[in-house]
């Protein structure tokens, strides 16, 4: 039953990373590998973000002309995640996984007619990843695991705001499609255990995967100009951990590092048109100057043979840089609930979790900041059957 308890208490996790640092939204871990015997999983979450900020200067009629004031409504919507996963031991020392998730994304869309300078600007990154992972036991303390992962990424964006005042297409907003790109990185760690205390500690490193999407830009600059743009998702690492602290109770959680200071998307023209508009070096469409740590600690307990329940924490710290118009947040804390019904093989487990997001401020050219994003939260509902064979 202790076993069960970790899957409780990811799953109140689970939710956290839809405002994690960056575009992160499914933490990566691989705690599948570590269930017992052949063991099958799928998940289903929604998430309810509300993400708000008012403009706190004016700007020239180049850049729209919005005034101070003017407010931004929410810029996010609700999105589904989902996820699956199969174990199998072959032996007592040696099994393997097949783990499918979605582990980096956005869904951007202000509201038009606000008078906001992005009023009716849109973005959108998706993306799937089917990652195969292979454990061996030396023994019942010690144990390493690695395998690859097989990663897909499509993006698309609509900046109205980025254009240029005079030339023969004065006035045509920017915009961005990308055909989907497929991608290969790697994953290696290693986990110590202690099966009398149930205790485990497993440290992951997660590569980078490198993208390099066709796409076709619009603007003031070019129309159905044709270009590859290069993204490559963040390499990152997971500490996980999790040990028996009384009968029937478990203490758990994670920390992840996540090199966002790395990554950015920099369209052709984008850059160059950017750079027209500052007199200088272009800039890229999304990009963050700080790496993200997330923070998870929780406690789970078994009440009764079939009910077992879990309640977590997270923390983020902000950073003292500006956030992207695309994605103007700036660490958060949460709060998260789990239950779980077990009977015999199956098991079906649900959370939920509060997400405050912290405050952030985004800039645009010289003016910096340009807006203030402040008092936002998220929801995060998930649900998870399993079953033992």
């Amino acid at each position: 039953m202790k076993k069960r308890l970790i899957g409780v208490g990811a799953l109140a996790l689970a939710p956290l990373a839809a405002q994690a640092g960056g575009i992160d939204r499914s933490g990566q871990s691989i705690g599948v590998i570590f269930e017992q015997g052949t063991y099958a999983e799928l998940s289903f979450g929604s998430v309810s973000p509300d993400v708000s900020g008012v403009q706190v200067v004016t700007f020239p009629p180049a850049l729209g002309g919005s005034t101070a004031g003017s407010k931004s409504g929410n810029m996010t919507n609700d999105y589904l995640q989902f996820g699956a996963a199969l174990k199998h031991d072959y032996n007592d020392k040696f099994s393997v996984a097949l783990i499918f998730e979605q582990p980096f994304g956005a869904d951007v869309e202000y509201d038009t007619g606000t008078g906001y300078f992005a009023s009716s600007a849109t973005a959108k990154l998706q993306s799937e990843g089917l990652t195969a992972v292979a454990r061996y036991k030396f023994n019942e303390n010690f144990s390493v695991h690695g395998g690859v992962r097989y990663q897909r990424l499509t993006a698309e964006a609509f900046i109205p705001y980025i254009t240029l005042p005079a030339g023969p297409l004065a006035g045509t907003p920017y915009s961005a499609d990308t055909e989907r790109d497929a991608g290969w990185g790697y994953l290696l760690g290693a986990a110590y255990e202690r099966p009398d205390i149930a205790l485990r500690v497993a440290l992951t490193y997660n590569s980078g995967i490198q993208h390099d999407l066709p796409t076709v830009e619009n603007s003031a600059i070019g129309l159905a100009n044709s270009s590859t743009t290069g993204i490559k998702t963040p390499q990152s690492v997971n500490l996980e951990f999790q040990t028996g602290i009384a009968p029937d109770t478990l203490l758990f959680g994670s920390v992840r590092w996540v090199d966002w200071s790395e990554f950015e998307i920099r369209p052709t023209d984008y850059d160059t048109l950017t750079g027209t508009l500052a007199g200088g070096p272009g800039v890229a469409l999304v990009s963050y100057k700080d790496d993200t740590i997330t923070y998870n600690l929780g406690v789970g307990r078994r009440f009764t043979e079939n009910w077992a329940g879990s309640v977590s924490v997270g923390y983020e710290p902000a950073n003292s840089n500006f956030a992207s118009n695309l994605g103007p947040t700036n660490g958060n804390w949460s709060v998260g609930l789990g239950a779980a019904y077990t009977k015999g093989m199956y098991e079906i487990s649900g959370g939920v979790r509060y997400v405050q997001i912290g405050k952030a401020e985004t800039e645009v050219g010289p003016f910096s900041p340009a807006t203030s994003f402040d008092d936002n939260h998220a929801i995060g509902v998930g649900m998870k059957f399993a079953v033992n064979f």
